[in-house]
């Protein structure tokens, strides 16, 4: 472990580049320690400061042993805006019922449009935790309210408004329903597709119809988010669209529908996602590899065989002499 005094030495230094590995000594501060960096930070040089915050955010992903939230804290309050929004983003997985008040006062009052849509976006997990039951309504209910108006609020952003939508979608109420519907039917396609975001959030199979038209849509981003909201809402009637939508021209949306099918399950899903493995597209194997594992995990408690299958014909076969039903997959070759 590189000491604190030489990882800051070298932060406020401009000779070499930001070493990554030298960071690590920020993780775990107790107050001392942060006593030093809080004095030194502002010291940091802009660009460092940036470089450096994004790279603790980058780290905390791959490893959990780490903890940056000491930093993160630091950085809400920091004069440029990148290093505000980097440190929400830090932060999005704190449970810290006293960051509510400071992410609304960011997501009402920020003068960046990127500080406000992380802010958002953060306080999504609030909404989370609150149909956990993990909080209590009276801390969840401002997060709520907050999200809500930012929504209604025409005068900002089209970026703010789309993500307090996508946080939202956490809550299951009748009131949250309309603000989905509402998004969806906007004439901006970005908050369409935010909108179907978070009918995959909302776990309700209810939106199923819409989710299975937008796996045509045109926009690829579309179809990403709905190949993906299917797999979280569990929506049985995808899986034949989602077959299809492995052929996909963006590999996005493909990787979307492979993992979906792990989520839905059921012998159709089984039998094309061991099909992937044993086919040319490697580049399809880790994440088909991880949705069967999700399959198998999760057939004790899903059922297998939801779909309308015949498990007698062991080479069911995916091409358009295939018609059983008019959403038979076509044209395809990923079973035997």
């Amino acid at each position: 472990m590189i000491p604190l005094e030489t990882t800051l030495k070298k932060l406020v230094e401009e000779t070499e580049p930001v070493s990554v590995a030298s960071l690590y000594a920020l993780s775990g501060l107790d107050r001392a320690d942060l006593d030093k960096v809080r004095s030194v930070w502002p010291t940091i040089p802009l660009e460092r400061r940036q470089v450096a915050i994004r790279h603790l955010v980058d780290i905390a992903e791959d490893n959990f042993e780490v903890d940056f939230n000491s930093i993160y804290r630091l950085g809400l309050v920091d004069v440029d805006p990148d290093v505000r929004a980097a440190a929400i983003d830090g932060l999005w997985e704190d449970g810290d019922p006293v960051l509510i008040a400071q992410f609304i006062k960011l997501l009402q009052s920020d003068a960046a449009e990127n500080v406000r849509v992380a802010a958002a976006s953060a306080l999504g997990h609030f909404v989370l935790l609150g149909e956990y039951e993990e909080l209590p309504a009276e801390k969840v209910e401002p997060v709520v309210t907050a999200l809500q108006v930012v929504f209604a609020n025409t005068n900002e952003s089209i970026e703010v408004r789309r993500h307090a939508v996508e946080a939202l979608g956490f809550r299951s109420s009748p009131e949250i329903v309309q603000i989905i519907q509402k998004a969806y039917t906007q004439p901006d396609e970005r908050m369409r597709v935010s909108a179907v975001f978070a009918m995959g959030r909302s776990v309700d199979d209810q939106w199923g119809e819409i989710v299975l038209k937008e796996m045509d849509a045109h926009d690829p981003e579309m179809r990403f988010e709905a190949a993906r909201a299917a797999g979280e809402i569990e929506y049985a009637p995808a899986v034949n669209p989602l077959i299809r939508l492995i052929e996909d021209v963006d590999d996005d949306v493909q990787r979307a529908a492979v993992w979906s099918l792990g989520q839905i399950g059921g012998d159709k899903s089984r039998q094309v996602l061991t099909a992937i493995l044993e086919s040319d597209a490697e580049y399809l194997h880790e994440i088909a590899q991880d949705a069967l594992d999700e399959l198998e995990f999760n057939s004790g408690s899903h059922p297998l065989g939801m779909l309308d299958f015949d498990e007698d014909d062991e080479e069911w076969v995916l091409d358009a002499d295939d018609e059983e039903d008019d959403d038979e997959v076509e044209d395809e070759d990923w079973a035997h």
